[in-house]
């Protein structure tokens, strides 16, 4: 009986890594969608990779709201499978600890976070820098 019971955590928390995977994957690909049209050529062009292509970017302007809001999706459930308390309740004798994500997980969710921070605030702070 335990045996198996130790098979089904294992199973358990094997899913629930590749699900903060996919949440954080999901998370990036938003946030970079999201940027697609003003952040990401900018940094294009800084990093000095420029051409007609990159200003093809600009047409996924209008669709900017919709990306906003699947990365930010994406990157809340991420945050609430990585930080959430376990809640199930352990009986004598079984280890039910909740294994630690790994740091990569954590490292990108906090990178989608900055991006789509950046791609919300580059409308309210181009402006200004423009006029310093």
């Amino acid at each position: 009986m335990t045996n198996s019971r130790n098979e089904i955590l294992q199973a358990d928390t094997g899913s629930q890594a590749a699900r903060q995977r996919l949440a954080v994957a999901g998370g990036l690909l938003g946030a970079l969608a999201a940027t697609s049209c003003c952040i990401l050529p900018l940094v294009l062009f800084s990093l000095g990779a420029g051409g007609a292509w990159v200003g093809n970017l600009t047409a996924l302007a209008p669709y900017q709201p919709i990306f906003v809001a699947l990365a930010l999706g994406f990157i809340g459930y991420g945050y609430w499978l990585v930080y959430r308390r376990p809640t199930a309740a352990c009986a004598k004798g079984d280890a039910c600890a909740r294994p630690l994500p790994k740091r990569s997980v954590k490292l990108g969710l906090w990178a989608a976070t900055f991006i789509i921070a950046a791609a919300l605030a580059f409308p309210f702070v181009a402006p200004i820098l423009l006029e310093i």
